[in-house]
């Protein structure tokens, strides 16, 4: 991990402070957040100059989140198969290009509507790329008991960034225009390329050969689509994201069109949002002692909804700015228990992969919105949408009725000791397969439905780790016999799904196991279902098998299927 953890027991918000790569690379970040901030700023204005169009407007937001929807799930894949750290450096070197090309041709005079929203485009594909392995990377970096205090602080960082980065972008843009602020970013990427350049990152190679990456983004896909309460909060939080995004969106017409300011008023709207993040980050550890999952989301959806509608009908700046903070306030709260809850619910071998869906959702749900609001905009006015937004966003908690938040608890992660693979007397490759693997148990005939029960939650697990095809069936002629049944692509991925299994997996294995009856235990049987790439036709063909070397584990602590 890292250094040794200081008073393990600090849950405070400062806590992961204390650990020193954590926070150079936090302190950084800051830096990187208030860059991309300025040119945010400098990006919205230069465009209200350009167009007076309310959807192209909107459109930069789109042009900064849409990569984010488009390459999440490739860049968790990404995150997940190769060394985070290089990840980062490499997403961090595509923003950089991206703002230096943005500055060059805005100082040359050669901007344009597209060529602005084509350079966002590129700075929020470097950022896409970024953000999985940043955020997966911060588990290296501090003990699991200060992950959640770890996640709320770089979600105060962006924050802070937003409290201060549109008011300072606002002076810039004011005084030196929007080409100033568009090197300022450029500039900013600099020390978190630096302080991740230096950071001697400890990884732990795999045993296994490293995921195609096509395979490994259909991994994340398969992970996420079994796994019910990660699919629950990517729900909810892409319709907050829809909903919600009409405040940023339309923040640039909220301020030139309802409070007839300028960029620097613009700035300072921006910053009272952000004030309201930060204030809304420092106090999530106590939202999370006081309301549960559900009752938090609720809470920050109906301040939210007020907080727009009092902005929707404002036309003095004080007032406005003070909505500005609560809506603040509320969304950064709603976003971090978000992520929160997904962090907490991947296992580390795919947290990369399911932090990206996290990233899809939010960033795709204000792109969308972002798209809708500005035509809806330009059909109604500013005031109109922002009145649509916190009427919809007044009835989202209704969606707790059917998709309820799951609580968050600790994360969910893999047991030290590996499974012992299974004996073998046919050679294989790793590419061998498709492996059936049936499993039969013994189960006395009034346990029949909670035992049904329990391999329903099977299932997912099973299908959670790579498995495919799984099936549970009850011998007619024996009714104590039942057979589980399912197969994997491969022996390699059979050999990854055995060992993917968490904590709380093998404990409900168990529970399976724990119906069997008799003194013989559960039988397992492993086939190859295509047996002729086992055969050699002729005497003299070469054994491909024999001369490829299979990871071996010598036996561990108990052998599961």
């Amino acid at each position: 991990m890292t250094e040794s953890t200081p008073r393990a027991t600090d849950h405070s918000i400062t806590a992961p402070l204390r650990f020193s790569v954590f926070r150079r690379i936090w302190l950084a970040s800051l830096l990187s957040n208030l860059g991309l901030l300025i040119q945010g700023v400098g990006a919205a204005w230069a465009m209200t100059q350009m167009a007076s169009s309310a959807d192209k407007v909107a459109l930069v937001q789109t042009a900064l989140m849409m990569p984010i929807m488009l390459i999440s799930i490739p860049a968790g894949a990404i995150a997940d198969m190769h060394d985070r750290r290089i990840v980062a450096m490499v997403a961090l070197s595509i923003s950089l290009v991206g703002a230096t090309a943005l500055t060059t041709l805005a100082w040359l005079g050669l901007i344009t509507p597209n060529i602005l929203l084509t350079f966002c485009f590129i700075v929020g594909t470097g950022m896409a790329l970024m953000g999985p392995a940043w955020q997966s990377s911060v588990s290296e970096q501090v003990p699991p008991e200060a992950l959640p205090a770890a996640v709320a602080l770089n979600g105060i960082s962006f924050n802070i960034a937003r409290s201060l980065g549109p008011a300072i972008g606002g002076v810039i843009v004011a005084t030196s225009g929007a080409v100033a602020a568009f090197a300022v970013n450029a500039v900013m990427y600099l020390p978190l390329l630096i302080v991740l350049f230096l950071w001697n990152r400890i990884s732990e190679p795999s045993r296994l050969p490293r995921e195609r990456l096509n395979r490994a983004m259909v991994s994340g896909v398969r992970y996420i689509a079994n796994s019910p309460s990660i699919k629950i909060v990517l729900t909810r939080t892409l319709v907050t994201g829809i909903i919600g995004g009409a405040i940023l969106a339309l923040m640039p017409l909220i301020v030139r069109d309802l409070l007839h300011g300028g960029a620097q008023m613009y700035g300072i709207m921006l910053g009272a949002f952000g004030m309201g993040a930060v204030i809304g980050a420092l106090n999530i550890g106590e939202v999370r002692k006081r309301l549960n999952g559900e009752g938090a989301i609720r809470a920050c959806t109906l301040s939210m909804a007020g907080a727009i509608t009092a902005v929707a009908l404002s036309r003095q700046p004080v007032l406005t700015a003070a909505a500005l903070v609560l809506a603040g306030a509320a969304w950064m709260l709603a976003v971090a228990l978000f992520n929160i809850g997904v962090q907490l619910s991947a296992p580390r071998w795919v947290a990369g992969r399911s932090l990206a869906a996290f990233q899809a959702g939010i960033a795709g749900g204000i792109a969308v919105g972002s798209w809708f609001w500005g035509h809806l905009t330009d059909h109604a006015g500013v005031e109109i949408a922002l009145l649509t937004s916190a009427g919809l966003m007044f009835l989202s908690p209704l969606l707790g009725l059917w998709l309820r938040m799951p609580p968050i608890g600790a994360r969910n992660e893999a047991p030290a000791e590996l499974l012992a693979d299974p004996e073998v007397k046919l050679l294989l490759t790793g590419r061998s397969g498709p492996l059936v693997v049936e499993i039969e148990y013994r189960v006395a005939t009034e346990n029949a439905r909670p035992f049904h029960n329990v391999m329903q939650e099977v299932q997912l697990s099973r299908q959670r780790n790579g498995a495919y095809g799984w099936s549970i069936a009850r011998d007619i002629a024996d009714p104590e016999l039942w057979t589980e049944r399912y197969h994997c692509p491969t022996w390699l991925d059979y050999l990854r799904q055995r060992n993917r299994a968490t904590h709380l997996e093998r404990e409900l294995h168990q529970r399976a196991m724990d119906f069997h009856l008799g003194p013989e235990p559960v039988r397992v049987r492993r086939m190859l279902e295509r047996p002729f790439g086992s055969v050699r036709w002729k005497e003299d063909t070469p054994d491909r098998a024999a001369a490829e070397v299979l990871p071996v584990v010598a036996p561990a602590a108990g052998s599961s299927t």
